[in-house]
């Protein structure tokens, strides 16, 4: 009896082990299928870090998207002192206003870069100038609106002018996008702007001949392939900058190549004086602009055109508008003289 209770003891000894060895089993395996669950989810919760560069390069390959990359502004490298003197430097600029009546309204923002060039194209970036200025009168909600600057970030700033002056005095070309709007409000604000060579970057480049579909800088940055902070003058700069320096398309020149080329040629301004009523709108259709008279001007329509243009526009005026052989008000125009008010 007591045998066989060994016995017992012993198989019952013999399956707690089995049992026991069968637990150990199942526990690891659920153990390890935890553990493989949880790995799984991690990955699964861990996004892969894509090369975006690769990823922008297989989405425009498809043909089915554009991707727009943000805008790096160029580094700034100052020259040295003294510069060489071969060296040429342009000014990109743009300014912030009141409004657009230049006699009455004010400069709140003025952004400019200062920049090294020659006929082959841009350099690089060798000075910045940005400054905020609080105007005489509260910023209008609709200026807010549209430059996105408020009251709270002009109060107490200022541009001081003699910076301004400094700032340009070295300049061979100031461009603006608009200088016609521009080139008015600088030259009212501080001096140096005056006696400088000015060109504009909307009327002196054939955007459309080299494959963009319009002259707004927002239209130019996207159809380069860039997006940017539009809500300030200095980016605006920068942007500005990075369209110029694009290589050319089709058999175009490249724009850059376009600007100088076009503020290196001297300039006509026709005045159509006592032009016959009845034929404004023939004018206007041709180019024409209307001048009431308040700036000294002739108080007439006029018009600029490229000196090798002068005897086809006189004939057309002689033809066309006055239908009688007249001596024409013309007015020569160089850089320097373009665009003033």
């Amino acid at each position: 009896m007591k045998r066989r209770l060994l016995s017992d003891a012993s198989q019952g000894d013999l399956f707690a082990e089995v049992r026991q060895d069968g637990l150990d089993a199942f526990a690891a395996a659920r153990l390890d299928d935890q553990t493989r669950r949880r790995q799984a989810r991690s990955v699964r919760a861990a996004p892969l870090v894509p090369d975006e560069a690769e990823m922008a390069r297989r989405l425009e390959a498809s043909g089915d998207y554009r991707v727009l990359r943000r805008l790096e502004p160029r580094p700034v490298r100052p020259l040295p002192v003294p510069r060489a003197a071969s060296t040429r430097i342009g000014i990109v600029l743009d300014t912030e206003t009141t409004g657009l009546d230049h006699g009455r309204d004010e400069i709140i923002e003025l952004g400019m870069l200062a920049f090294t060039y020659d006929e082959t194209g841009i350099g690089e970036v060798v000075g910045v100038f940005s400054e905020l200025r609080c105007p005489s009168l509260p910023i209008s909600a609709e200026i807010t609106r549209i430059t996105g600057i408020t009251a709270e970030m002009v109060a107490g700033r200022t541009i001081d002018p003699e910076a301004v002056r400094r700032f340009v005095e070295p300049a061979d070309l100031v461009i603006a996008h608009n200088a016609r709007f521009d080139r008015p409000f600088c030259e009212r604000f501080a001096p140096g702007f005056e006696a400088k060579p000015w060109a504009c970057s909307v009327a002196e480049v054939d955007w459309t001949g080299l494959g963009f579909e319009g002259t707004k800088l927002g239209y130019l940055v996207g159809q380069s392939g860039y997006f940017h902070n539009g809500h300030r003058a200095v980016d605006d700069c920068h942007a500005l900058l990075e369209v110029l320096a694009q290589p050319a398309r089709a058999a175009a020149e490249p724009p850059f190549r376009q600007l100088l080329a076009s503020a290196a040629r001297a300039r006509l301004r026709l005045f159509a004086i006592a032009s016959p009523f009845h034929t404004k709108d023939v004018l206007k259709a041709r180019g024409y602009r209307w001048n009431d008279g308040s700036d000294g001007r002739p108080k007439c329509w006029w018009r600029e055109i490229a000196e090798e243009a002068r005897e086809e526009e006189t004939e057309f005026l002689r033809r066309e508008i006055y239908r009688a052989d007249v001596d024409l008000h013309v007015q020569r125009l160089t850089a320097c003289e373009r665009y003033k008010a």
